[in-house]
């Protein structure tokens, strides 16, 4: 990608990002995702504490992954803005398409907006600013990234509900509603999260080896 339509691009999504935030701002009540009761939902403790696993391993491994476009900054900015924005925006998209919730342009796009900046477009324009140029992997870093943000997404909305068993958040009428889960219930939670958890586990495996190997020079 030359340049010139490199800052093209960025204009673009630059400028569609600023609309989701303007559409955020001003209509507020109709995005869960500016609400104290999202924030409550996703400050659940082992929802902070899958958070701050995951991105302590996307920061910390950064510098011995071998891959030039990954850094701590790049890794932090994802890992944080995925953590803030796939539970409510992945939970939206899947409402709609299942008519959970009427059509709403606004929602839709404002999710669809949260899903591409997070996953490719900040690492994108990070890049872009850090080198000089448009990151050439920015082509398979949007199907990589996305893929792990549908997981991010359904991993946190991982529930239970009396009566109903392991669900996933979005799918109920009290999608942001607290709820207390304990004994079997709990277990049967972590194995429905752990299936989403392993795709991303199973994802990194290629680097996890390549840091053993230049960090502490295990093979496997």
């Amino acid at each position: 990608m030359t340049l010139h339509v490199a800052y093209a691009y960025v204009a673009v999504w630059s400028l569609a990002c600023a609309l989701a935030a303007v559409l955020v701002v001003r209509h507020r009540a109709g995005f869960e995702l500016a609400q104290g009761a999202y924030l409550r939902f996703l400050f659940a403790p082992w929802k902070v504490a899958t958070f701050l696993l995951s991105a302590g391993f996307f920061v910390l491994a950064a510098p011995y992954t071998g891959d030039p476009t990954w850094d701590r900054v790049d890794g932090a900015m994802m890992a944080t803005l995925t953590y803030a924005t796939a539970p409510w925006s992945i939970g939206v998209l899947y409402r709609v398409i299942r008519k959970k919730e009427s059509w709403s342009p606004k929602r839709v796009y404002v999710a669809a907006s949260a899903m591409l900046f997070s996953s490719s477009w900040c690492y994108d324009g990070y890049l872009l600013a850090r080198d000089g140029r448009y990151p050439a992997t920015w082509c398979s870093n949007l199907f990589a990234s996305s893929i792990l943000y549908l997981c991010a997404g359904l991993f946190w909305n991982v529930t239970y509900r009396a009566g109903r068993g392991v669900a996933f958040a979005f799918a109920t009428d009290d999608w942001l509603a607290p709820v207390a889960v304990r004994g079997r219930a709990r277990w049967a939670m972590a194995g429905v999260a752990l299936l989403f958890a392993g795709i991303v586990v199973v994802a990194m495996l290629p680097f996890a080896e390549e840091i053993l190997e230049r960090r502490w020079g295990i093979r496997w």
